[in-house]
C-alpha cells in the first residue's frame, strides 16, 4: 500500500471517517438500550414499593370487610402476578397482571365507601393514599418507559443504525400496555351495585 498515491490516501480517509461514524451509531444505540432499561428499573422500584404496600392494605381492610373476601383475595393473586411477571422481565405479563391489580384495587377502594368505619381508619386513609400515589408515579414512568422504547424502536429500524443494529443484535424493546378494560371510563353503577 502506497501511502503517498493520493487515491490510497482518499480511501483511506472514507474508511476511517465510516468507521468513526459505525463507531458513533454503536455508541448511541448502547446509550439508548440502557435508556429503556433505566426506565423499566424505575417502574420496577415503584412496583416493588406497591407490592410491599398491598399486604397492608388487604389486612387493614380484612378487618372491616368480611363479606368481600373475594375482592381482597382478587388484590392478592393480582398483586403475586404482577411480581411474578415483573421478575420474569415479562412486559406483557406485567401489563396483563397490572390491569387485573388495577380492576381489583378500584373494586377495593369502591367496596370501602360501603364501610364507614373503614373509610375513617387513619391506617387504611394512608394506605389507599400512599398507594394512589404509588398508582399515578408508575402511571407516568410508564409513559417514559414507553417513549425510550419507541425510541430505540424507530433507531433501530432506521437507516443507518439499522446496519448497525443487525451486526450488533439490537432486538427491539415491548411497550408497556395495559388492557383497554384499564384506560376505559369507570363504570361506577357496576363497582356501587
Amino acid at each position: 500500500m502506497d501511502l503517498t498515491n493520493p487515491v490510497t490516501l482518499i480511501l483511506l480517509a472514507v474508511l476511517i471517517v465510516l468507521f468513526l461514524y459505525a463507531a458513533l451509531l454503536y455508541n448511541q444505540l448502547v446509550s439508548i438500550k440502557h435508556a429503556v432499561s433505566k426506565a423499566w428499573a424505575n417502574i420496577d422500584v415503584l412496583m416493588r414499593q406497591r407490592h410491599d404496600e398491598l399486604p397492608k392494605l388487604v389486612e387493614a381492610c380484612r378487618r372491616y370487610m368480611q363479606h368481600e373476601q373475594s375482592t381482597l383475595e382478587q388484590v392478592v393473586r393480582a398483586r403475586n402476578a404482577v411480581a411474578e411477571a415483573r421478575e420474569q422481565a415479562d412486559v406483557k405479563g406485567v401489563g396483563r397482571a397490572e390491569t387485573a391489580l388495577r380492576t381489583g384495587l378500584g373494586q377495593l377502594f369502591a367496596l370501602a365507601e360501603n364501610y364507614p368505619e373503614l373509610k375513617a381508619n387513619e391506617s387504611f386513609a394512608h394506605l389507599q393514599s400512599r398507594i394512589t400515589g404509588l398508582e399515578s408515579g408508575i402511571a407516568d414512568r410508564r409513559e417514559l418507559y414507553n417513549e425510550a422504547v419507541n425510541i430505540n424502536n424507530v433507531r433501530i429500524e432506521q437507516f443507518p443504525d439499522v446496519l448497525v443494529a443487525r451486526m450488533f443484535d439490537f432486538p427491539p424493546a415491548e411497550l408497556l400496555q395495559f388492557s383497554e378494560a384499564d384506560t376505559a371510563d369507570v363504570d361506577m353503577r357496576a363497582l356501587f351495585s
